[in-house]
């Protein structure tokens, strides 16, 4: 195998779609062995940075690639062909480059630029904790001279253990019962800051999902961000659904995708039977709705107009994807026969990456209640 600069650098040129075609064999022939053992892509984080796609959505203006989300998007399709952890792991990254530069772009904020400009330079890696950051935020904020102590426990931070600041939040409790949710970001290797060691996963197992642990950081006044209530809807939660999941759900549709094709391959290997052909069309079929559905998020980005409705359309294709996504792996692996419940062809691994289209939000039961309020004209501000 070629050293991973010399790999990189064959790869830089180009689009962020021509570059992630470029590194998926390489990424592919490494999966395996990083999911056996439980391993962060560690590895593959390297090949990104060297290949130009950590500052891929960056605006050209501020020294990035000028990607917008579409060929985002596209690229970690791509990428989940090779290693779905990988794909998965990046795509947090991804999202945290692309919401500030929708807003760089479209809203002219130009308080994300310095974070932007250190991303091209720097190649800086940014964190997201999905599991801890959604609308109802996690973990406590006191409020200090001249700032906050932070106190808080983050998990599922995809690509921990590579990350250069965690864009997070925490809860500030007032004496009067309310809670507000401070923004900033924390740099990794802060003193306060550890990573602590627990994804062992039934999937995604190379994406290095581990718990952050913040005790007593010191966040000043002048590096929050923004603040909301906790438990509803913001404005900026409304570009961030309306951007994020597309880039997330992106990855899923290329796992499928991949299961769709190695279990082509091994059916041809036999007779075509009537049950093969029908369990082959279905398993297309079902491909086919995930992709539309996936078509349809990005579409909804592109309209350039987050608010509550395009959370609800994006939310919905959410749904979608991942139903029919879930459903063509399992079709894949039915298809291909006890050939698919060997390891070493793939639709194992795969059928495990996907069931973590499940657990993102908005989950099944939220995203319902959601597009049922929006339809019967009710308020979707607390539903999430």
């Amino acid at each position: 195998m070629a050293h991973t600069s010399s790999i990189a650098d064959e790869a830089s040129s180009g689009s962020a779609v021509d570059i992630a075609h470029s590194l998926t064999p390489t990424l592919a022939a490494r999966a395996a062995e990083f999911d056996e053992t439980d391993t962060f892509v560690a590895e593959n984080y390297k090949l990104l940075k060297e290949a130009g796609l950590v500052h891929a959505g960056v605006p050209h203006e501020l020294g990035g690639g000028g990607a917008d989300v579409g060929e985002l998007a596209e690229m970690l399709r791509v990428l989940a062909h090779g290693c779905s952890s990988t794909a998965l792991a990046f795509s947090m990254h991804t999202h945290q480059v692309a919401i500030p530069a929708w807003r760089w772009r479209h809203q002219k904020a130009l308080a994300v630029e310095p974070l932007l400009k250190r991303i091209a330079a720097e190649k800086l890696i940014l964190l997201s904790s999905g599991g801890s950051d959604w609308i109802g935020g996690s973990g406590d904020a006191t409020k200090v001279e001249g700032g906050y102590r932070i106190k808080a426990r983050k998990v599922f931070t995809s690509g921990a253990n590579a990350g250069d600041i965690l864009m997070t939040g925490a809860i500030l409790r007032g004496e009067d019962g309310s809670a507000q949710v401070i923004h900033f970001g924390v740099p990794m290797k802060s003193a306060e800051v550890k990573v602590v060691d627990t994804w062992k996963a039934l999937g995604m197992r190379g994406t290095g999902s581990n718990d952050v642990a913040i005790e007593d950081f010191f966040v000043p006044d002048a590096s929050v961000a923004f603040s909301r209530k906790a438990g509803e809807w913001h404005p900026v939660f409304q570009i961030i659904a309306t951007t994020a999941f597309p880039l997330i759900y992106a990855v899923y549709l290329g796992v499928a995708e991949s299961a769709r094709d190695i279990a082509i391959h091994l059916a041809k290997k036999k007779q075509p039977t009537e049950t093969s052909m029908n369990l082959a069309g279905r398993m297309d079929t079902s491909l086919r709705a995930a992709q539309l559905a996936h078509q349809w998020m990005v579409k909804i980005v592109e309209r350039n107009s987050p608010s509550a409705e395009s959370v609800n359309e994006v939310m919905i294709g959410r749904s979608l994807v991942a139903e029919h996504a879930i459903k063509t792996v399992e079709l894949a692996l039915e298809l291909a026969g006890g050939a698919g419940f060997y390891r070493s062809n793939g639709l194992e691994q795969r059928f495990r990456d996907i069931q973590g289209a499940r657990f993102h939000p908005l989950q099944q039961g939220p995203q319902a209640r959601y597009a049922g309020a929006m339809a019967l004209g009710q308020s979707v501000n607390t539903v999430f």
